[in-house]
């Protein structure tokens, strides 16, 4: 693992990148690296442009959305590149609405994380399913039920298999604790962080500045659309100023 997080080139290396809906900005001059094996997290409130950074890089902003700046995925600039072919090359992005097929079981939306890979012509396209299976044992369990059936944890889970059978080698995970119970975040977290293990790398949006920085090696701070700080994840963990603004220990502190 160590041999992989610390390889010259960064998997993905973002320079300059700013966003624009119309005149306002949404994010300015974003510059953000995230290496085979890592966990980055990107934390900040709510409205400071962390949902807009991830979609950027994807190269999915809606049409009112103008992008500027260098998203370089594997040593390329890929930022004129479509979002279908970064998907194809390897990037994926898990949205903070996960968009599952609620009709459609759960082993058959998994089965369609993999059909750019069988479209490519991969015999062994489904050879992530029983990894995933492995991974969120629970999903194995209700392989036959219904997306739309799922509590909200298990749909996140879902969302993630999903991504995962595609083999991404970059997944960006969009605000995976939103709406979760406690017990659920701790679960879904463990399961990111396993994630290394599989040297994908992964870059994680979150408002839950606490669970994200307990798990990633590196970690920025996004506020009103620039990052404010960066650093290793347990050293921002210990930054007075994110310790008093996003992990809600000011009062204990004092």
């Amino acid at each position: 693992m160590e041999k992989m997080m610390n390889a010259a080139v960064p998997i993905l290396d973002v320079n300059g990148l700013s966003v624009r809906y119309g005149k306002v900005e949404a994010l300015h001059d974003a510059a953000i690296k995230v290496r085979a094996g890592q966990i980055v997290s990107v934390i900040g409130p709510n409205g400071a442009g962390k949902s807009t950074l991830l979609n950027a890089i994807m190269g999915a902003l809606p049409n009112t959305g103008h992008a500027k700046g260098a998203v370089v995925y594997r040593g390329e600039d890929v930022s004129a590149v479509p979002v279908e072919k970064r998907v194809a090359r390897g990037m994926c992005l898990v949205p903070e609405k996960r968009e599952l097929f609620a009709s459609m079981t759960v082993e058959d939306n998994l089965v369609l994380g993999a059909y750019r890979r069988k479209q490519a012509g991969e015999r062994n396209f489904l050879d992530q399913l029983e990894p995933v299976f492995a991974l969120f044992p629970r999903l194995k369990e209700r392989r036959k039920q219904a997306a739309g059936t799922l509590s909200g944890g298990e749909r996140q889970m879902l969302a993630v298999g999903r991504a995962l059978m595609g083999k991404p080698d970059l997944l960006m995970l969009d605000e995976p604790s939103l709406g979760l119970a406690p017990l659920i975040v701790k679960e879904i977290f463990h399961i990111i962080s396993a994630l290394r293990q599989t040297g994908v790398a992964t870059l994680l949006i979150e408002q839950n500045a606490r669970a994200a920085l307990q798990i990633s090696d590196y970690g920025y701070v996004l506020e009103t659309g620039e990052l404010a700080l960066e650093g290793a994840a347990a050293d921002l963990a210990q930054n007075p100023r994110v310790i008093e603004t996003y992990l809600g220990l000011a009062k204990k502190v004092a």
